[in-house]
């Protein structure tokens, strides 16, 4: 585990490392308590992929206490660098990212994204970018209040019935 340099966003003591699979429980509990649904398989595919061994494109971070290493982490990110996609140049793509409650509005949140940012620059990447619910006004507000904003492509679905 490689602890990251602190970056003075948090109000709180923190301390920002890459995950390993050490972590793997208490990712599952907090992504359970934030969204009602325990996902043990899903997460642990993600640890695989991104926690699990070092690939300089892929970041797993975790955000803890730095007293307390057993306790609750605090939050997480998750994310990779993606690209050529429709034409996209290679971009830091965030895919996940949670705050403890109890832990909101101090700063873990925008620390985790710093940190994040940060690896990404590290490796010559200048933009990233996430999706988001538009129902989904907590994560709206914290990713504009880091300063994205809207982007040049629009998501397109559609249901496969049966």
């Amino acid at each position: 585990m490689s602890e990251l340099p602190d970056n003075g966003a948090a109000d709180i003591p923190l301390k920002i490392s890459r995950a390993s699979l050490d972590y793997l429980d208490r990712v599952v509990d907090l992504d359970a308590r934030i969204t009602g649904q325990p996902k043990p398989d899903y997460w642990q595919d993600i640890f695989e992929r991104y926690g699990s061994r070092h690939v300089e494109e892929r970041f797993f971070l975790v955000a803890e206490a730095p007293e307390d290493r057993d306790a609750d982490i605090l939050g997480f990110i998750v994310g990779e660098v993606r690209g050529w996609e429709f034409g996209s140049q290679p971009c830091g793509w965030i895919f996940a990212v949670s705050v403890h409650p109890d832990n909101r509005q101090k700063g873990v949140g925008e620390a985790l994204f710093r940190s994040i940012c940060d690896e990404f620059r590290k490796i010559d990447i200048t933009k990233v970018r996430t999706m988001v619910q538009r129902e989904n006004p907590l994560h709206m507000a914290f990713f504009r209040s880091e300063g994205m904003f809207a982007g040049p492509y629009i998501q397109f679905e559609m249901d496969l019935d049966e």
